[in-house]
């Protein structure tokens, strides 16, 4: 065996893909309605209010800047004859199942620390299954393009399982219940309650995670000073961090964009259906762009088409549905492109950081990244709810022209501008496909060597071998 052959192993098959990112449905059935219908059911039905939720909804994102890297940690640290990251995926479903029960079905008086609570419960088993299961993923393989077919699968799975949950509200709809947003908002949490444990299982059964080797030692001042002088790991942190921002004021305004400014009523939750759709059906046109064009410029060109299309928000006219649905399918397009290209990106970042400090640290930079995201995500939705008090405008109320024009722009703008951002970083990302190969021959080798080693010492010294219950040679 050559040094590098383990880099060119045989490609995943399909439906070993499929059954790893199974569970990417319900953790996208559960993600999409914490940040697009949650604070608005909170807010309005609940009576919150816009402040008090989305200053909730930013602390708990901001809970995560804490769990995330301690439990990245763990992660790759505990390892149990299952591997290192399924049986925290396993842990994860009890958690899990509790809090999304009390969250989308809240049981008694609804308050501030009810919504503090089990908001913050969620999100501890959230990111043991996310981190768990994205860190798996990008030990499936180490090959650069097979690593983005990992990802890509994922992303098809939880766009899938989001077009299922934004279909639940039509089908409730026609059953005219008496309370007709808890009854979208429970559909979606039994949803997810129903599908988790299925979907868990399917993946912990048909997958095995790949071997990796135990992580040498490094003293933990070396090891930070590596990870802060890891110029990859900056790049792709700082796109993250000011992606998440963007996404998360598009998200979290975007029910009221469709109901308040666009008149749409009914086609809201069509529109966000069909965005998703569209996202589906362009995951194979991303897959070969960014293989003919690499990673990292393909990122930087989905950006850089957000900047461009996200302003026809300002000239659709309210009550015309054919021209938002147009405008979304064209949104859609490009929509799965930044997040698996970021994560099959950072897989590469692991490669490189292990190169460098020999650890396997997986877990804590699929950490990171999620951190990033969600402090964007969290400062977005406070800011933009924040905002909205400020221009005046109140959901499903009476709004002046000012108001319904502010909410478009606090849409619209900082979107805008923050993707051309996210462009200009990633285009000048400094690992591509070569770098990448180069530090996979040197991974192979250790791991040969490693072998290699182990053979010579088990033939040199059989009884030591047998005494640790390893079978001598």
């Amino acid at each position: 065996m050559s040094a590098g052959m383990a880099g060119r192993e045989a490609p995943l098959s399909r439906w070993t893909l499929l059954a790893f990112a199974f569970p990417a449905a319900p953790i996208s059935a559960m993600g999409l309605p914490l940040v697009v219908h949650l604070p608005p059911f909170y807010a309005g039905s609940l009576g919150l209010g816009l402040t008090v939720v989305g200053a909730i909804f930013m602390l708990a994102r901001f809970w995560d800047v804490i769990t995330d890297p301690v439990l990245g940690v763990v992660s790759d640290r505990f390892e149990t004859r299952w591997g290192r990251r399924r049986h925290w995926i396993v842990l994860s479903v009890p958690i899990m199942m509790l809090s999304v029960y009390m969250i989308f079905m809240p049981q008694g008086p609804v308050t501030a620390g009810y919504l503090v609570f089990w908001l913050f419960v969620l999100y501890v088993g959230w990111t043991l299954l996310t981190i768990s299961h994205i860190s798996w993923g990008a030990e499936l393989t180490p090959d650069y393009h097979d690593r983005s077919r990992v990802q890509g699968a994922r992303e098809l799975l939880l766009i899938i399982g989001m077009v299922c949950v934004l279909a639940l509200p039509a089908v409730i709809e026609l059953a005219n219940p008496e309370n007709l947003a808890a009854a979208r908002v429970a559909s979606m949490g039994w949803f997810v309650l129903i599908l988790l444990p299925i979907s868990v299982a399917v993946a912990v059964w048909k997958v095995p995670e790949r071997k990796a080797p135990r992580p040498e030692h490094v003293p933990f001042g070396q090891a930070v000073k590596v990870l802060i002088e890891n110029r990859p790991l900056r790049f792709v942190l700082l796109a993250d961090l000011i992606s998440g921002v963007s996404g998360g004021i598009v998200a979290s305004l975007f029910l009221f964009l469709a109901e308040d400014v666009l008149r749409l009523g009914k086609f809201s939750s069509a529109l966000l259906l069909c965005y998703f759709i569209s996202g589906v059906m362009f995951i194979p046109l991303v897959l070969w762009i960014s293989r003919r064009f690499g990673k990292h410029r393909t990122a930087a060109g989905s950006a850089l088409f957000n900047a461009i299309t996200v302003p026809l928000i300002l000239l659709i006219p309210a009550g015309h549905p054919e021209l938002a649905l147009g405008a979304f399918l064209l949104f859609g397009v490009n929509m799965a492109a930044g997040p698996f290209l970021f994560r099959s990106i950072m897989a590469d970042v692991a490669d490189h950081d292990s190169v460098q400090t020999k650890q396997t640290r997986t877990g804590l930079f699929f950490a990171m990244l999620t951190s990033t995201n969600k402090v964007g995500a969290a400062v977005a939705i406070g800011l933009s709810y924040m905002m909205l008090d400020v221009v005046g405008f109140v959901p499903g109320g009476e709004n002046s022209a000012a108001a319904l024009d502010g909410l478009r722009a606090v849409y619209v703008w900082p979107a805008t501008i923050i993707s051309a951002a996210v462009a200009l970083i990633l285009w000048r990302f400094p690992l591509d496909e070569a770098q990448q190969k180069a530090n996979r021959e040197i991974l192979d080798r250790r791991m040969l060597d490693a072998a290699a080693a182990a053979v010579e010492t088990r033939t040199l010294h059989p009884g030591d071998a047998q005494s640790s219950g390893a079978p001598a040679d």
